[in-house]
């Protein structure tokens, strides 16, 4: 009979050399932010996610008094520094001094307060550096940048960046300007791409019509230069607006675009540079568009690369066809989608909220926690009752 020191010894042994076991699949979710917290907000929307440099998640919002996108409005942040299992309380973030003035566009609209400050549009980049750099726009008419050195601890002063969307002017005359929403990016060569929209003020909420392009750096934040017009308006490309953008393997960037077309898809532009030379919009027949907001990023760990996709994932809730405001498809079923191809095809399709869903962020930590920022509910609407962030890894994502 073997001794039992022998026994333990073999087994040991054969544990050594077996293969690891494969992660354990795992969802969570955390809500962040939630109507009734603070008696000052009767909103909050638009969510962001960055994974900074040192590992620190910072999740942002628009805190609105009353609603609109022309209320009186803050950006508030959370930090994580435990791959978003606990954060800290909300801080505003955004102040800029001096006078401000409501867009006279704005004014044109019925019940708009003329004496509100509206913040709107916030974008992070997380830095490789280290640095967080932010954009931002005060009443849709003006953009400012500032920067965090300290993981969003503390932000430099705002400066003001409004003369770079002059070099849209000579192609598309605008009146009302926007940053992203959701985050921006950093390319491999450095420099720092946002998605912008541009609109001439004139139609439904003084947001339409309008295109989009991008906003770019190449020296870390302090100057900022306009790119091409990426999407334009036409009789197919019904008011391009908010945009998430992602770069390819090739080094390319790849722009995923929310419209009010009737084909009810999302649009897909690709540039060799994040700026100029965009290719023919094509709809992408696999992403559903209810007109909202989504969410795109790069998934890079152990050895796999993937771009993750979100957003409500429905076609049901407003008149077939349609492209007037007002007439969306409702907001609900929101869905994670991941492709293997860059973005060609789309192998996984998961529900994450079966509910009513709005506006999505998505962010990816260095251990490979994915993390989706999101709105939802238990009334359909535009926003929402609260911004929930869901933690999940790639073994939940790719579960049957």
């Amino acid at each position: 009979m073997k001794s039992l020191t022998a026994i333990l010894v073999a087994a040991l042994s054969v544990l050594a050399t077996a293969p690891l076991c494969a992660e354990a699949p795992f969802l969570e979710k955390i809500d962040l932010f939630t109507v009734g917290d603070d008696p000052a907000y009767q909103l909050y929307h638009i969510p962001g996610i960055v994974v900074t440099a040192k590992g620190t998640v910072l999740a942002w919002c628009e805190a609105r008094r009353d609603g609109s996108d022309w209320d009186d409005i803050r950006i508030l942040l959370r930090r994580s520094t435990d791959d978003g299992k606990t954060w800290s309380q909300p801080r505003s973030i955004v102040d800029v001094p001096g006078p401000k003035r409501k867009n006279a566009f704005a004014l044109r609209l019925k019940h708009t307060d003329p004496n509100t400050v509206t913040y709107n549009n916030p974008v992070l980049i997380a830095d490789d550096d280290g640095t967080v750099h932010m954009l931002f726009c005060l009443e849709y008419e003006r953009a400012f940048y500032q920067r965090s050195i300290d993981d969003g601890q503390t932000w430099s002063p705002p400066v003001e960046i409004t003369a770079a969307f002059a070099g849209f002017r000579p192609a598309y005359d605008w009146k009302v300007l926007a940053t992203g929403p959701n985050h921006g990016i950093q390319l491999r060569n450095g420099r720092l791409v946002v998605p912008v929209w541009l609109s001439t003020g004139e139609g439904g909420n003084a947001h339409r019509p309008s295109v989009t392009a991008t906003l770019y750096s190449d020296d870390h934040g302090t100057t900022w230069a306009a790119g091409d017009i990426a999407v334009p308006n036409t009789a197919e490309w019904i008011n391009p607006n908010e945009t998430v953008a992602v770069e390819l393997e090739d080094g390319s960037v790849m722009l995923n675009v929310r419209s009010e077309s009737v084909t009810h898809r999302r649009i897909v532009t690709v540039s060799p540079d994040g700026a100029t030379g965009w290719s023919r919009p094509r709809f992408d027949q696999a992403l559903l568009e209810p007109i909202c907001m989504a969410g795109l990023v790069r998934y890079r760990h152990a050895g796999r690369s993937l771009l993750l996709f979100s957003n409500p994932h429905n076609l049901e809730g407003g008149r077939e066809g349609s492209p007037e405001p007002g007439k969306s498809r409702a907001r609900k079923n929101l869905h994670l989608k991941a492709s293997s191809d860059e973005g060609r095809t789309w192998a996984i399709d998961k529900p994450l909220e079966p509910g009513p869903a709005m506006y999505s962020d998505l962010a990816v930590m260095p251990a490979g926690t994915i993390l989706c920022f999101y709105g939802n509910g238990t009334k359909p609407g535009f926003a929402g009752e609260k911004l929930t962030v869901a933690r999940f890894n790639l073994a939940w994502l790719e579960q049957p």
